[in-house]
């Protein structure tokens, strides 16, 4: 019987090793992870680079997946060709599965025109005029669609032309077009090097604030003067501008510890001040039309958890799911381990009580007065059981039944002895 006990305790073991084991692998999160970025050598590409950096800490290898843009990017998140992407303000996405993990950084809109070339401050009276505004499939392209409309102005009013952006600031300086769009991060290598460039200025958009409140995802933001260059001083007065907020997007279905890691290096490379923004107000939640991954939004609201310093990032990402998943196992093998001890003792208990049966049958022959045969018959039994239980291997603590069960064998004797006597006289 003790060997049975072994073997309940192993078997138990056994059952709690493979569930620890399934639940590491289930855990542990896929090492590959595909990004859509903007253009290459854009400033999505710059900032997809710093988060393959980070990711590349834990192991994790990012594909950068360089497209044409937001636009772009949208779609091949909701179609599941990749499991993240930066998105521009405004952008839709029209797959239900897709999460944020939280808006980035502001990017402006910003315009660019040559030198000495008169544009309009209030971009209603643009008439006329060559724009290039994004290429197909961008997202600055989708957005000035949607600032067209918010000023009043028809496509017909002006011709569009779809160029990248370093395509369009050569172009502006060649004279081919007038006015140049850009949605972008205030610090993207294309937008600096055209800040210092002599034959091209910053057209100042009158009315900021009117057209931002008729686009339901766009803000103001204050660039201070000097805010791009301080020699020569650019802008030389402070500028309200038209600004979105960036976003990361995920699958749904993108592992929990992924999802995790992508949050904390969005916390270490956008927590910083620069000129459109205060020290930690990026990441922040989005308000926009997607929803908020949870997990997400608790670790921009809180921090990470003090697991992170002496776990493994894909345990420490999930600590909270690692306990939900052990307290089945818990539940159930808690009382089962509980149980084994009580269970060993009821079978020690039955060795010795599975005799009493016997006991009683013989006793109840002895009162009906049997003859001498009969009573021979009822001696071999009462030997053969008193013989089991004398053979009987229990472990000391379960010896005191076994020696109550002889004892009333030997009361059960001295009746039969009795009987024998009174049957000889």
């Amino acid at each position: 019987m003790q060997g049975i006990m072994r073997a309940w305790i192993l078997f138990g073991v056994a059952v709690t090793c493979v569930a620890l084991y399934l639940i590491l692998q289930q855990l542990r999160p896929p090492q590959t992870l595909v990004l859509a970025a903007g253009p290459d050598q854009g400033a999505y590409a710059r900032i997809a680079g710093q988060y393959q950096h980070i990711l590349a800490r834990d192991g994790i290898d990012l594909t950068i997946l360089h497209t044409a843009g937001s636009a772009e990017n949208a779609a091949l998140l909701s179609a599941d060709q990749v499991q993240a992407a930066l998105l521009q303000g405004g952008i839709q996405v029209s797959a239900p599965h897709v999460e944020t993990l939280g808006t980035l950084f502001y990017e402006p809109m910003l315009f660019l025109t040559r030198t000495g070339v008169d544009i309009p401050a209030n971009p209603a009276l643009w008439r006329g005029l060559r724009i290039s505004a994004g290429q197909d499939g961008s997202g600055t392209a989708s957005v000035f669609d949607d600032f067209l409309h918010a000023v009043g102005l028809t496509p017909a009013d002006n011709t569009r032309l779809m160029l990248s952006y370093p395509d369009a600031i050569a172009a502006l300086q060649g004279g081919q077009i007038d006015l140049a769009v850009f949605i972008a991060p205030i610090d993207a290598p294309y937008l600096v090097a055209a800040y210092d460039a002599p034959d091209l200025r910053l057209v100042p958009v009158a009315y900021a604030q009117a057209i931002a409140r008729r686009l339901s995802y766009a803000d103001t933001v204050t660039l201070p003067a000097g805010g791009l260059l301080l020699d020569p001083v650019r802008p030389a007065q402070p500028l309200q501008l038209i600004a979105t907020e960036a976003r990361l997007a995920v699958s749904g279905d993108l592992h929990p510890a992924l999802i995790n890691r992508l949050s904390m290096a969005a916390i270490e490379l956008h927590r910083a001040r620069d000129m459109l923004s205060n020290p930690e107000q990026f990441p922040a939640p989005d308000a926009g039309t997607l929803d908020m991954n949870t997990a997400a939004r608790q670790l921009i609201a809180n921090g990470p958890s003090i697991w992170f310093d002496w776990l493994p990032y894909w345990m420490a990402a999930q600590i909270n799911r690692v306990f939900l998943l052990l307290l089945p196992i818990v539940f159930i093998l808690v009382p089962l381990l509980r149980g084994i001890p009580r269970l060993f003792a009821l079978a020690m208990r039955w060795r010795v009580w599975q005799h009493y049966p016997e006991i009683r049958q013989i006793e109840e022959a002895l009162a009906q007065s049997p003859d001498a045969t009969a009573l021979d018959a009822l001696q071999s039994r009462l030997d053969r059981l008193e013989t089991r239980l004398t053979n009987l291997r229990l472990p000391p603590a379960f010896r005191q039944g076994q020696y109550d069960a002889r004892l009333h064998i030997g009361l059960v004797q001295a009746r039969l002895d009795a009987a024998r006597a009174n049957t000889a006289v």
